[in-house]
């Protein structure tokens, strides 16, 4: 049985122009992210009325991503399921810095965090390796419930992150190719082969929703010394 579901970066906040890191922070959506979930939720809209269904919408249960599944939800006449599961990653003592912040601040950290240690755990934080499974196995609930449906998760970079990662098969020590954009859609495809969950990427990306650029997930490069 395969389960698609539309993967769905929130919208843009004012901590994602300024490349703050926000983590568990409850940052609520900018006037631009506003906008850009409005947008989405009417691109999927005509797609709905053109037959494409959306049985469910899962959201993590922070403000930027509750806002981004809102419009989407009303659309199909949905209600917005919460799930602390699909929050971002904690980053502990670095949220609500930039990465040249976290450096003055934490010279040890960052250096090891620079390192790609998908061990390493920020202060009171957590580590990638642990994101990686939390969001998996928050996974598995939600597939359980939509066999053979058609879905929405919206979440957050480090979440989508994770599961381009399982579905292709990427180290977490890899470095990251591929984009993770604001109110992007990003379909993939699950089935369950006894207790092992596979997932194949069908698309990746789009955020034709939107008349402009969407910003990719990231923190501020330092500057050269």
């Amino acid at each position: 049985m395969t389960t698609q579901i539309l993967f769905i970066r929130h919208g843009e906040t004012d901590w994602n122009r300024i490349k703050r890191i926000q983590g568990h922070i409850d940052i609520p959506l900018a006037m631009s992210g506003v906008d850009q979930a409005a947008l989405l939720g009417a691109s999927l809209a005509r797609a709905g009325r053109e037959g494409a269904r959306l049985d469910a919408i899962w959201s993590s249960d922070l403000m930027r991503a509750q806002q981004t599944a809102q419009p989407i939800a009303q659309a199909f006449g949905l209600t917005v399921q919460l799930t602390e599961g699909l929050r971002e990653r904690n980053y502990g003592a670095f949220q609500g810095h930039d990465s040249d912040q976290i450096a003055e601040r934490f010279p040890d950290e960052y250096a090891h965090w620079q390192t790609r240690d998908p061990g390493f755990a920020p202060p009171d934080g957590e580590s990638q390796r642990e994101l990686y499974h939390r969001v998996l196995h928050a996974l598995e609930p939600i597939l359980a419930k939509h066999p053979e449906g058609r879905i929405a998760c919206v979440a957050h970079g480090g979440v989508l992150d994770c599961i381009y990662r399982f579905a292709n098969g990427i180290e977490l020590e890899a470095p990251r190719a591929w984009p993770l954009l604001n109110t992007s859609v990003n379909v993939v495809d699950f089935e369950r082969d006894g207790e092992h969950m596979k997932a194949r990427v069908v698309s990746w990306g789009d955020v034709s929703h939107l008349p402009g650029p969407s910003d990719d997930d990231g923190v501020k490069r330092r500057s050269p010394l």
